[in-house]
């Protein structure tokens, strides 16, 4: 019987806002380039107010929401598990899912919905200050089983995994939910430091994963070793696909001890936010669409060599059209 999702994403709800910024200002900010860390509130607020000069452009994301996004423009059917406010940014947020036709089942909350300062240095790269709000507040108890039970895969949000108080919990019970169903479990790793400091939960959820994604520096960080080849094989024993991402050398793939490889396309790079979430998204409509491991890798960093051409983690406009004349454009 076929489900009525494909992926259903369990993750942080927040409210991109994208902040140009030269490098002079930059480091007057005391920020740690390519980092991402969490804010309070004040800080938060601290940061818009002095530097907004007119209103800064938002939308809708979130990691695993990203990919998910991406995979709901391309034409998959998509639910997204996640927590916002009853506020003008979960309103639009919740606009934005109705309008991509994802299915956004978890009522608002009151609280404050939450918000990822994302600044832009002239070099592409990306610095993220982000204040959680509602978001962290994603429980188990708040869950949909139904969604869950009605979807092929469920997707997990590796900062998930950052969140003791509620998302160990969610975590938990989503993948009880899963595993009852027959919901196959894919997990993005986010960060590597999510990886180091809570690698027990890390490794209990990897063991019921059907897929992971990762980058280098988190599959290294799992398999303790600054030799990717070595960390690749210590991750793929633990999970029977994984997809290894390494910005410009491609992407490595092994499914059931089988080697697969995609080559990135050249560009140059405006902006490195959500590379990483749209090679998620675009790979799984790959396979939803029952392309090989290959073939869905190549699209997927086609699309990726595109929407990190562009301010944001997201592609507007025809992304469909990408996809469907990919061979036509690369060849």
């Amino acid at each position: 019987m076929m489900k009525k999702f494909f992926v259903c994403g369990l993750g942080n709800a927040l409210i991109d806002i994208f902040i140009d910024i030269d490098d002079e200002t930059f480091r007057a900010l005391d920020l740690e380039k390519g980092s991402m860390r969490l804010a309070e509130k004040e800080e938060q607020e601290h940061y818009i107010s002095s530097l907004a000069t007119k209103e800064l452009p938002r939308v809708s994301g979130g990691s695993v929401a990203n990919s998910v996004i991406a995979f709901a423009q391309l034409g998959g059917k998509a639910a997204l598990l996640a927590s916002v406010a009853q506020d003008a940014n979960g309103s639009f947020y919740k606009h934005e899912c109705d309008t991509l036709d994802i299915a956004f089942p978890i009522a608002p909350i009151e609280g404050r919905t939450g918000t990822s300062l994302i600044f832009i240095t002239p070099d592409a790269e990306r610095t993220m200050r982000t204040h959680l709000g509602v978001s962290s507040l994603i429980s188990g108890e708040r869950l949909s089983e139904e969604t869950i039970a009605q979807s092929e895969w469920l997707f997990i949000e590796g900062y998930i995994f950052a969140n003791p108080e509620y998302g160990h919990g969610a975590l938990t019970r989503a993948i009880e939910i899963a595993k009852a169903h027959g919901t196959k479990i894919a997990i993005t790793l986010s960060e590597s430091w999510v990886v180091e400091a809570f690698r027990d939960i890390v490794e209990r959820a990897i063991e019921d994963a059907d897929l992971v994604f990762a980058n280098e520096t988190e599959v290294k960080a799992f398999g303790k070793s600054d030799d990717f080849d070595k960390a690749f094989n210590a991750l793929s024993a633990k999970v029977p696909h994984v997809v290894g991402t390494r910005g410009p050398l491609g992407v490595r793939i092994r499914v059931n001890g089988e080697d697969y490889h995609a080559e990135a396309y050249p560009c140059e790079p405006v902006d490195l936010t959500g590379a990483g979430d749209m090679l998620a998204g675009a790979y799984l409509y790959g396979i939803s669409a029952g392309l090989t491991h290959t073939e869905a890798a190549k699209r997927a960093c086609y699309l990726c060599s595109k929407v990190i051409c562009v301010t944001g983690a997201r592609l507007h406009g025809d992304i469909k059209n990408y996809w469907n004349n990919f061979q036509e454009s690369v060849d």
